[in-house]
């Protein structure tokens, strides 16, 4: 036994005797709120894309495919200004097809995990196409409408009542006439 630690000896223990902290035991925390009470950083905040990442994405793309034809050209046996030429005419046709809108971004579906901002800019452009299906004005402030229904039932009861001390007026009046005529 070292140190008054652990087992005497490990023998027929099933284990090897080596001694070490329990780190699973959790500690108590400070008396503090366990949640925030500031909504606002509460809300939900959509990740959004780093656009130098998105571009560097596109111009791989198209290094790839002029790769994948320089490979295809060394094969056939051409010259290296003959493959230097067609490679630029390529890379020159891609990145104007790119300006131009064609290809704009791959298929959503076809993204795989790692591929984080392509997920997050596919994500915001599905959001968008949704609010605007369903008509969500951009500037929708989540939680909105309940705020809407609170002040409407607040001006309804405030006319309510304005009613019926109208209402009590004209029964006052009502009563002093008949007192009057009497």
């Amino acid at each position: 036994m070292s140190s008054n630690v652990g087992l005497s000896t490990p023998r027929g223990s099933g284990t090897s005797g080596y001694v070490q902290k329990n780190r699973s035991l959790l500690k108590p925390r400070d008396k503090a709120a366990p949640y925030s009470k500031d909504w606002d950083s509460a809300k939900h905040r959509q990740r959004q894309p780093d656009p130098e990442i998105l571009e560097h994405d596109r111009k791989r793309e198209i290094e790839v495919k002029v790769l994948e034809l320089r490979d295809k050209l060394e094969d056939e046996g051409l010259d290296e200004d003959e493959i230097d030429d067609r490679c630029d005419g390529l890379r020159k046709k891609l990145e104007e097809e790119r300006k131009a809108g064609k290809g704009v971004g791959p298929d959503a579906r076809s993204l795989k995990s790692h591929q984080v901002h392509d997920l997050a800019q596919a994500k915001i452009e599905e959001s968008e196409r949704l609010r605007k299906a369903l008509g969500i004005a951009a500037n929708y402030e989540e939680g909105s409408h309940w705020r809407k229904q609170e002040e409407r039932l607040r001006e309804s009861l405030v006319q309510r009542e304005r009613e019926d001390e109208e209402q009590l007026q004209k029964a006052k009046e009502a009563r002093r006439y008949r007192d009057d005529s009497e």
